[in-house]
C-alpha cells in the first residue's frame, strides 16, 4: 500500500479523500510544529508528502526519501520548499492557489479599516483606562474616501483588495513587474505606477507580492523615507518582503503613521518592539484562516495526491 505523510493537522475531509483512495496515512498532529529531526525520521519510506507552509522541506528531507513522488504544499506560497532541488529529483511540488483570495482580501480590508479608524487601539483603551466621554478632538482617525491605496502585487489577491477598497471611494494605484491588461485596469479603476511613485503617492500601502530574491526586503529604510509620514503599511503577503528593523525605526521616528502585520520575518516570532506600539496591529498569520478557505485547500492537496497515485498529473505544479 502506498503511503502519505501529513505533517500537520488538516481538515478531516482531506483525510477522508485519501482513505477512500486506499492510501495509508501517517499524520503528525502535535500542537507544536514538526521539527526537522522528526520530519527526517517520519518521511522515510513515504510516497507522498502533504505539508503546511510552516514546515521547511529542504534537500536533506528530499534526500531522506528516495521514493517520494509528490510534495503537496498546504498553502498558496511555497518558499518553504526547495522547489529547484525537488525538480532535479523529478518530484512535483504543488500549492493551493486562488482559494485563499477571498479570505486574505477580507482580512486585508479589515486591517486597513482598523488602522484608519484606530479600532484595535480603541478597544485596548476601553479595556484599560476607558475614556472621559465624547469630545471634538478626541481619538481622531482618518476616512478612507478620496485617499490613495497603493497595492504592491496585483495578482488575484491584490485585485480582490482593489475591488473591495474601491467601494470606499479610494483611488487605486498598483505596481508589479508588468502592468495588467488595459481592460482589467479599467474594470478595477487602477493605475499602474513604479514602486517609487506608489510610495510617494499612497496613503495606505498594502503588500500582496510573492517572496523571492527580487522581493526580499523590497521595503526598507530608503522606501519608508519616501512614504508620507501620515501613511500606513499593511503586510499580509510574506514577512521577509519587509526589512522589519527598518520598519521599526520608521515607526519610532514617525516616518510612518502605523502598520498592520499578519506575517513576520522570523515567523512565528515577533519583534517585541512592534508589540510595544499602539499604532501597530499584529495578527497571527490569519489571512486565509477561514473554514471555507482551509477546506478548499485540503481538498486540493488530497485530490492532487490521489491523482498522482492513480497515474495522473497533479494540478497547480509550481516547479
Amino acid at each position: 500500500m502506498t503511503s502519505v505523510l501529513v505533517t500537520a493537522a488538516i481538515p478531516q475531509a482531506a483525510l477522508d479523500i485519501l482513505q477512500q483512495a486506499g492510501l495509508d496515512i501517517e499524520s503528525y498532529t502535535d500542537d507544536a510544529l514538526i521539527t526537522k529531526d522528526e520530519l527526517l525520521k517520519r518521511i522515510v519510506g513515504k510516497d507522498y508528502l502533504i505539508t503546511p507552509l510552516s514546515t521547511q522541506v529542504d534537500s536533506d528531507v528530499i534526500d531522506a526519501d528516495p521514493q517520494l513522488k509528490l510534495i503537496a504544499n498546504y498553502g498558496a506560497g511555497f518558499n518553504n520548499i526547495d522547489v529547484s532541488y525537488a525538480r532535479q529529483h523529478n518530484i512535483p511540488v504543488t500549492n493551493t492557489p486562488a482559494v485563499s483570495t477571498t479570505s486574505t482580501a477580507e482580512v486585508t480590508t479589515g486591517l486597513i479599516i482598523s488602522l484608519a479608524h484606530r479600532i484595535v487601539e480603541g478597544d485596548k483603551l476601553m479595556r484599560t483606562k476607558g475614556f472621559a466621554g465624547w469630545a471634538p478632538l478626541f481619538f481622531l482617525g482618518h476616512e478612507l474616501a478620496n485617499k490613495t491605496l497603493g497595492i504592491v502585487g496585483m495578482g488575484q489577491i491584490g485585485q480582490a483588495v482593489a475591488k473591495r477598497m474601491a467601494a470606499f471611494d479610494m483611488r487605486i494605484v498598483y505596481t508589479q513587474r508588468h502592468p495588467l491588461a488595459a481592460a482589467v485596469e479599467e474594470q478595477l479603476n487602477a493605475t499602474y505606477v513604479t514602486l517609487d511613485e506608489l510610495l510617494d503617492q499612497s496613503d495606505i500601502v498594502t503588500l500582496h507580492c510573492p517572496l523571492n530574491d527580487q522581493t526580499h526586503h523590497m521595503l526598507g529604510a530608503a522606501e519608508f523615507k519616501r512614504m508620507k509620514d501620515s501613511a500606513v503599511l499593511i503586510n499580509a503577503a510574506r514577512g521577509p518582503v519587509i526589512d522589519e528593523a527598518a520598519l521599526l525605526d520608521a515607526l519610532h521616528s514617525h516616518e510612518l503613521a502605523g502598520a498592520a502585520l499578519d506575517v513576520y520575518g522570523a515567523e512565528p516570532n515577533v519583534d517585541d518592539g512592534f508589540k510595544a506600539l499602539d499604532n501597530v496591529i499584529l495578527t497571527p498569520h490569519v489571512g486565509n484562516a477561514t473554514v471555507e478557505a482551509r477546506d478548499a485547500m485540503a481538498n486540493i492537496v488530497a485530490k492532487n495526491t490521489v491523482r498522482v497515485d492513480q497515474g495522473e498529473d497533479p494540478l497547480h505544479v509550481v516547479n
